[in-house]
């Protein structure tokens, strides 16, 4: 793979800020990442290194295995004593605790549909779901530049979306399973050359199939272009005129 030479010169200055920091070659070794910078996401201190570097402080970084009272146990089978333990473990992203109470046209829920992985068309509606709209859907989270500018562009969109429906005798719209897999299967071929696929590291932004799920992969300038507008050509049109479907009703329709 190709890096950017950004890339490799953020990394550079990444690890000269740890060899500043960090004098013993030991403490150094576990806090130098095996993979490539950006993989994970970067965040920004100037306190942490030196912390970890205090005479007071202690770096296990073999995981912990079990707590036994007021002793942790390493899975490298040291025991510390400690006062109080901070769970700082991550968190998910690709399993949405709202996906249970969404529920389809067809009656599946959103977290049935998305079991296998989210994808939703333009990271704002999913087929099989009309008049769900989101912000900040899959792919549409960022990793390197201002979300704002995402929100703002899907607003746009959904904005758009909403004078679509005046439309006389048009009720809903529902993405069409063709337009929403062409459009993911776009994003995950540009996602292949990102330092989030490539880069050696297991983070929160892959989902459990090692999909990146989760960011978009081009620039906000980008994804502004692609949802500048809604194409009715990747929409199923629901008449106002059609019979309701059996079952639960379609999510987000609106009031």
């Amino acid at each position: 793979m190709k890096r950017p030479a950004l890339l490799r010169a953020a990394q550079s200055v990444a690890k000269r800020n740890i060899d500043q920091h960090i004098k013993d070659p030991e403490l150094r070794a576990k806090l130098t990442p095996d993979y490539h910078f950006g993989c994970k996401r970067v965040l920004l201190s100037n306190s942490y290194y030196p912390a970890l570097a205090r005479p007071n402080v202690d770096v296990v970084a073999s995981g912990l295995r079990e707590v036994r009272g007021s002793t942790v146990v390493a899975a490298d089978g040291t025991e510390h004593e400690v006062d109080a333990i901070v769970f700082s473990t991550g968190f998910h992203v690709t399993d949405i605790p709202i996906g249970s109470r969404i529920t389809g046209a067809a009656g599946r829920t959103l977290a049935e549909e998305w079991k296998d992985g989210m994808a939703a068309l333009r990271g704002t509606t999913v087929s099989g779901f009309p008049n769900l709209l989101m912000v900040i859907g899959p792919n549409t989270g960022l990793g390197n530049s201002s979300m704002v500018l995402m929100i703002e562009s899907q607003l746009n969109y959904l904005a758009d979306y909403m004078r679509t429906l005046r439309t006389p005798g048009l009720r809903a719209l529902d993405p069409s399973t063709h337009a929403q897999n062409r459009w993911n299967e776009d994003v995950q071929r540009r996602m292949r050359r990102t330092v989030w696929t490539t880069g050696g590291c297991q983070s929160w932004y892959l989902d459990a199939n090692g999909r990146n799920t989760s960011l978009w992969p081009s620039t906000t300038g980008h994804f502004r272009r692609e949802t500048r507008r809604v194409e009715l050509s990747e929409y199923d049109r629901i008449s106002a005129a059609a019979p309701s479907a059996p079952g639960p009703v379609p999510a987000g329709r609106p009031s």
